[in-house]
């Protein structure tokens, strides 16, 4: 079965959003505090709203800082403020660029094998013919599903 390049390209698009977002490193001192002090409450208020005492929530922040903190406890710790906790992955790349990486890479591993026993039985393939070889067993990876690009890894 073909895989579904479509799915990927409306994926990839709403994956584009983000890309400002991670350029933009988090606060030093962590969302929670940022919020929180642009907001004017101090440690205890926050404890209130969040109906624990004032060193769970100094203890939050930290947690935060040192990326420990449990999605469910920021999620709360952020409703409890009035906000809404956005969570995702975002890819450094594109999810097709990281397709097409990984594909060069099975690509060029198979072919490394079957050059070298090639290279063995002196039937080496010039340059040119390579190249075009490595196109067309990417191109040929790419077009699969890319549950096969993950199995042969190495």
């Amino acid at each position: 079965m073909k895989f579904d390049h479509l799915m990927l390209e409306q994926l990839d698009e709403q994956l584009r959003g983000w890309d400002k977002l991670k350029s933009r490193p988090a606060p030093r001192k962590g969302w929670i505090n940022l919020i929180r002090s642009a907001l004017g409450l101090n440690t205890r208020q926050l404890a209130e709203k969040l109906g624990v005492n004032q060193s769970r929530v100094v203890t939050i922040e930290q947690a935060e800082r040192n990326t420990s903190i449990t999605l469910r406890t920021l999620e709360k710790t952020a409703r409890a403020m009035g906000c809404r906790l956005v969570y995702g992955l975002v890819p450094e790349t594109s999810l097709h660029t990281i397709l097409e990486q990984q594909a060069q890479k099975v690509a060029k591993n198979r072919l490394s094998r079957v050059s070298h026993s090639m290279g063995l039985e002196a039937q080496d393939v010039e340059v040119k013919k390579q190249k075009q070889q490595l196109a067309e067993l990417i191109q040929e990876l790419l077009e699969d599903s890319p549950k096969k690009l993950w199995r042969d890894d190495k």
